[in-house]
């Protein structure tokens, strides 16, 4: 098998965030820090992707670098960097928003790596796609998505769902979860603190209007860890697509309506309201 090469995201603008979520500390040092400590050893070398105005970041700087070479947006570009700076190594590519992420997960990832597979990659928790910021890319994958993107097509993970990649389950749940906004990281933090598991509340979901044709059903029942109502809409945002970030809807808890940060029971009946179009 080619060799196998480690790059880690860090080339974000965090706008959801905020603020830097590679410098952000869930485990007593940066997330950056955390990341490369735990696949560097696992692979021959290991490098950060970033853009071309981040080389001089104290953080970023300490690490050994590859710069974005190609002008587009998103991890697709420090994806075929790493591709046109090395074109005849596998890498293990992962973002850097992983605090949850166990190093179980990445020996299984590698373990399960065959010569010819296109890709190895596990399995969205959420939507059973495969997810493409934790995954082996082989050279032929990453000639794929750079033919992709001269089509105008930048998505790593429809590369993945339109190649034969070799997609495994879980190893390890909630390990893959990326922490985007303010609210995702109080919960993050939350879970840490409880690694026996925190307990899950049942939910019962109502959806309008669009929200209620893209998740195909108007009234839903789910579990949930999740302690606030604001990173739960964010995944039910990634899942299904929805286009309204949460500051364009309403959202009623047991009838009445409530800020995102309200916390959760086990029973409440949640409303999302999208907004009103039409007079």
């Amino acid at each position: 098998m080619r060799p196998l090469y480690g790059l880690i995201l860090a080339g974000g603008a965090s706008k959801r965030m905020g603020t830097d979520k590679a410098a952000l500390a869930y485990h007593g040092r940066p997330q950056l820090q955390a990341a490369f400590d735990v696949l560097s050893p696992l692979v021959e070398k290991c490098f950060v992707s970033v853009r071309a105005d981040q080389t001089e970041d104290p953080l970023r700087a300490a690490f050994p670098q590859i710069v974005d070479s190609v002008e587009i947006d998103g991890p697709a570009a420090g994806l075929l960097s790493a591709h046109q700076a090395c074109p005849d190594v596998a890498w293990l590519v992962l973002a850097c928003d992983l605090p949850m992420l166990d190093r179980g997960t990445l020996e299984n990832l590698i373990a399960r790596r065959e010569a010819a597979d296109v890709a190895v990659a596990y399995r969205s928790e959420h939507d059973g796609l495969p997810e493409p910021l934790c995954a082996i890319w082989e050279p032929e994958a990453l000639d794929r998505l750079e033919q992709q993107v001269l089509d105008g097509r930048t998505c790593p993970r429809k590369l993945l769902i339109n190649s034969p990649t070799r997609l495994l389950e879980p190893h390890a749940r909630g390990a893959l979860d990326n922490i985007n906004t303010p609210g995702e990281r109080e919960d993050a933090a939350r879970r840490l603190e409880h690694p026996t598991g925190v307990p899950m509340i049942r939910l019962t979901l109502e959806y309008f209007a669009q929200l209620r044709e893209l998740a195909g059903t108007r009234e839903q029942s789910l579990e949930t860890a999740f302690a606030t109502v604001g990173p739960l809409y964010e995944e039910l945002r990634e899942t299904y697509a929805f286009p309204f970030e949460a500051s364009k809807l309403r959202v009623a808890i047991n009838g009445d309506f409530a800020p995102w940060t309200q916390p959760l029971k086990d029973g409440d009946h949640i409303v999302f309201i999208p907004p009103v179009t039409g007079g």
